[in-house]
């Protein structure tokens, strides 16, 4: 094999793995969905689109008839899980929230592990023709708990990253806070103007 075809393969291996982390992204943002049942066509119609994007990347012909029937035979296992963890949402108050994260973990394993069944397929020279069904369903199988680390990491990334988000804006907020007040002093004591005071004030503010 020359270089450029190994460039191409990684390339494309590349482009196929942003696919399905993109995807995954979505449909545990769909598990949110505060209202039973819809999440599932949500994620179903995230999980389809994912499918004709790794055709794309693949150069495959896209069949959206077979491709729902393809994945609803695939993700079987996944539904019933993931109806499991949706039953919860029928809890009032707390439960949609709690439900909610359960099913947004597991909707995202099931899009990975989905996605991954397909890139398999698909890399090794395999069409819309010729599934292995079976195959499939075990390599689904298989890569649905790391589906699951995959999504709980990105889930605490975005935790994280929010909580470091707020504490960066809250410590600016209180830096200028303070600066703002020194101003004051200075103003006060006649160090600086009226118009100087509100012409740093403004800075300060247009900085957080």
């Amino acid at each position: 094999m020359d270089n450029t075809t190994e460039f191409e393969k990684n390339h494309r291996d590349q482009e196929a793995d942003a696919v399905i982390r993109n995807h995954l992204v979505w449909a545990m943002g769909a598990g949110f969905i505060p209202v039973p049942i819809a999440d599932f066509f949500a994620v179903g119609a995230i999980q389809l689109d994912m499918v004709r994007q790794l055709c794309r990347v693949y150069e495959i012909e896209f069949k959206e008839t077979e491709g729902k029937a393809i994945i609803s035979s695939i993700t079987s296992s996944g539904l019933a899980r993931l109806a499991a963890r949706t039953v919860v949402k029928f809890i009032p108050g707390a439960g949609s929230f709690i439900g909610g994260m359960a099913v947004s973990v597991m909707s995202g394993a099931s899009s990975y592990a989905l996605g991954q069944a397909f890139k398999k397929h698909f890399e090794t020279g395999g069409t819309f023709l010729d599934f292995d069904l079976s195959r499939l369903k075990k390599i689904y199988d298989e890569m649905f708990e790391k589906g699951k680390e995959v999504a709980e990491n990105i889930r605490e990334e975005e935790i994280h990253l929010k909580e470091t988000m707020h504490k960066a804006s809250t410590g600016a907020t209180a830096e200028v806070i303070n600066k703002i007040a020194e101003l004051g002093r200075l103003k006060e004591n006649g160090l600086i103007t009226e118009a100087e005071f509100m012409k740093m004030k403004e800075k300060l503010l247009a900085d957080i």
